[in-house]
């Protein structure tokens, strides 16, 4: 089940925002600050594409769940007895109690602490106790929601006609083959409340521009914060060398770099309304992982043979990214949390068979991406601080560090637009 969508009206004042937007200039104030606004993006972003929920390699065994939580919607993610993975909502067809408290568990089937009707982990409501009987339990399973699963990623969509998938498996699963995410484990999670719209995050996280300020440590392992115009002639040779090192060794394994340039990949694109992209790019000279001095933190994971492979890069709009190094991958999740607020989740995932303590130590393998992480939620925080002023009014991109901001603004609005 959806939310209804209301329809915009060449009257109605978000239909006048969105045209009055100013290309290659921030959005108006409203985008950011305004609960309605905020209420629009839930039905016209968040309920109408794919949404990351989780890692497969989290729910290994028949029972194992994990909650996603979407504004009002609750969704259990859970482990079949027949191994495959669904989503069903997290609402008991009686009177429509949650059923499932704990964000993450393990259960032998669904039931209702209400009344205590009984779920299978496929939604098949089992049991009813008290109920009529001319009733057919086949007419009462709990409602599902669709679930497509690449390379270890999970994703679900809230629509009851889901948009398609296919173009970001083909662009993904040959990316993560390699990666072997679906023979990883969670080393350790963190979970932030940021004070900002989700529309901030991204922002921020779609440019370097403020990378040589905001991330000493990140800058130190990547050529993201140069652009064709500043990079200085000794750091693009740097760039080629990387380049053609990775082509050279990595080539017949379909590991070359397919990211070439300094700067970061291009992404989205809106006009054909591509949500996700996937890259691998080199990483400077003398670093295999993106660790705080640039050294394997933790064993190879999946078919990596050695550690100089770059990182494998991806992003899922409207909630996705991850960093993946030869030793480990970091993947940060968005959800909304009401106007001005974003639930965000950090993960860092190694091999399985890695034990802490002899293998790895998470005082080697967080810091960098924890740091990077926090630095940018004060980032995000300050940001929305100053666009709740009055004083706030719109600036400029920068057309050579913030092409991704402006093409993330395009496919947003692109969206308002559609989904009106």
């Amino acid at each position: 089940m959806t939310h209804p969508v209301p329809a915009l009206s060449s009257a109605d004042p978000l239909s006048g925002l969105i045209a009055s937007r100013r290309p290659g200039w921030t959005l108006p104030q409203p985008f950011f600050t305004d609960p309605a606004i905020h209420r629009a993006d839930l039905d016209r972003v968040w309920r109408t594409g794919w949404l990351f929920a989780c890692h497969s390699c989290e729910l290994r065994g028949p029972g194992d769940y994990q909650l996603v939580e979407v504004d009002t919607d609750s969704v259990i993610v859970v482990r079949g007895e027949d191994g495959s993975l669904r989503a069903l909502h997290n609402v008991c067809r009686h009177r429509g109690s949650a059923i499932c408290d704990e964000p993450r568990g393990h259960v032998s089937k669904l039931v209702c602490p209400y009344h205590q009707w009984a779920y299978g982990l496929d939604g098949r409501l089992l049991a009813w106790r008290g109920m009529q009987p001319e009733l057919k339990k086949e007419d009462f399973s709990l409602r599902s929601v669709h679930l497509r699963e690449v390379g270890g990623l999970v994703f679900i969509h809230l629509a009851a006609d889901p948009s398609p998938f296919d173009g970001a498996e083909a662009c993904l699963a040959p990316l993560l083959r390699p990666q072997g995410l679906l023979r990883a484990k969670v080393a350790k999670s963190v979970d932030y409340l940021v004070k900002a719209d989700w529309k901030i995050v991204w922002e921020n996280n779609r440019e370097c521009y403020h990378c040589d300020a905001g991330h000493p440590q990140y800058i130190r392992a990547n050529f993201d914060h140069y652009n064709s115009g500043d990079t200085p002639p000794l750091v693009r040779t740097q760039m080629e060398a990387a380049v053609a090192r990775g082509e050279a060794k990595w080539a017949a394994d379909g590991l070359a770099p397919t990211h070439r340039e300094t700067g970061m990949t291009r992404f989205p694109d809106a006009g054909r309304g591509i949500w996700y992209s996937g890259n691998r790019t080199p990483l400077v000279e003398g670093w295999v992982s993106e660790s705080m001095d640039g050294r394997q933190v933790a064993p190879l994971m999946g078919d990596y043979r050695e550690a100089d492979v770059g990182t494998l890069r991806m992003r899922a709009l409207p909630n996705f990214w991850n960093h993946s190094s030869c030793d480990h991958a970091v993947t940060t999740r968005l959800l909304p949390a009401g106007p001005q607020r974003t639930a965000i989740r950090v993960w860092w995932l190694v091999h399985e068979d890695a034990v802490e303590g002899r293998d790895y130590e998470l005082a080697q393998l967080m810091p960098f991406w924890q740091l990077t992480s926090d630095q940018d939620w004060v980032i995000c925080e300050r940001q929305q601080r100053g666009i709740n002023s009055s004083a706030y009014e719109p600036g400029p991109y920068s057309t050579s560090k913030e092409y991704n901001v402006e093409g993330f603004v395009r496919w947003y609005l692109e969206r308002m637009k559609h989904n009106a």
